[in-house]
């Protein structure tokens, strides 16, 4: 009998603890909150790159809850279509994934793959409803959502109390990696694609510079690729590797790879 009691009591403990949700990611008020997926991401100074002389995070491909990530290539009026939902005072000032701290009154949001920095129009399609964001983080780790809006963002399309929505994207630009703020005039001006990537794939290694440079002409052009030689020293000895280079991600490099296009290759990055 005191084993039925202990059980039922449990039970009643587990389902009154998961009953009080806001937003997406909230969890129940006066409790320390969990962390957003994204912080488990490495945004330390020393999991940042250096592109340019500027700083570069999250860039890179990356796991959560044991599925891979890869950040693409993106274009001026690209558009998609999900579900959207926002998180908020749970994460304040907390890190996001670029290595900013999360502010739930300004202008951001979570994407899952889209590049850091990029300005997106967000339409609420259940009311027509429009706000313009900034890429700063990564998320929602949930399948059915595309983009995890600021608390203030969210407000603007009266997606606070629903908690979710059905959303229209389109990207509208990029702002430089130091921006904090969205700047509409330079968005005109600015770039109208950006590519994340410098992978390429080896497709050869010559001791002699000769074979390297017939490799390298006989597939100058390949599959819209280019050859390039990268010269480098291996036990004391010159060495002369063939690279194609012009992937647009790590994503195409790997299937570019899976093709079997050439024995022993692998995908490296230019440096």
């Amino acid at each position: 009998m005191k084993s039925l009691i202990f059980t039922l009591l449990f039970v009643m403990f587990v389902i009154n603890g998961c009953t009080t949700y806001k937003g997406s990611y909230n969890y129940q008020g006066g409790k320390p909150s969990k962390k957003y997926p994204s912080q488990n991401l490495d945004t330390s100074p020393s999991g940042l790159t250096k592109r340019n002389g500027e700083s570069v995070a999250s860039m890179r491909p990356y796991t959560v809850f044991g599925k891979e990530y890869y950040p693409t290539v993106v274009s001026v009026g690209d558009t998609h279509t999900g579900r959207a939902s926002w998180y908020g005072s749970d994460f304040h000032g907390k890190s996001t994934s670029n290595g900013e701290s999360y502010d739930m009154y300004a202008m951001s949001a979570a994407h899952k793959t889209l590049p850091m920095n990029t300005v997106v129009r967000v339409t609420n399609l259940d009311n027509n409803q429009k706000t313009v964001v900034r890429i700063n983080d990564r998320g929602p780790f949930v399948e059915s959502r595309i983009i995890d809006l600021s608390y203030s963002a969210a407000k603007e399309i009266d997606l606070i109390a629903k908690g979710s929505a059905n959303v229209s994207l389109e990207v509208l630009g990029f702002e430089p990696p130091a921006s904090r703020t969205i700047d509409y005039v330079a968005l005109k001006s600015g770039p109208k694609s950006t590519i994340i990537s410098d992978f390429a794939v080896q497709i050869g290694a010559f001791s002699n510079i000769s074979g390297a440079l017939e490799t390298q002409k006989k597939y100058a052009n390949f599959q819209s690729y280019s050859a390039i030689i990268k010269d480098s020293q291996y036990n004391n000895d010159k060495l002369y590797r063939v690279w194609l280079v012009g992937f647009k991600s790590e994503a195409q490099a790997r299937d570019f790879k899976s093709q079997g296009y050439f024995s022993g290759q692998f995908i490296t990055r230019e440096q």
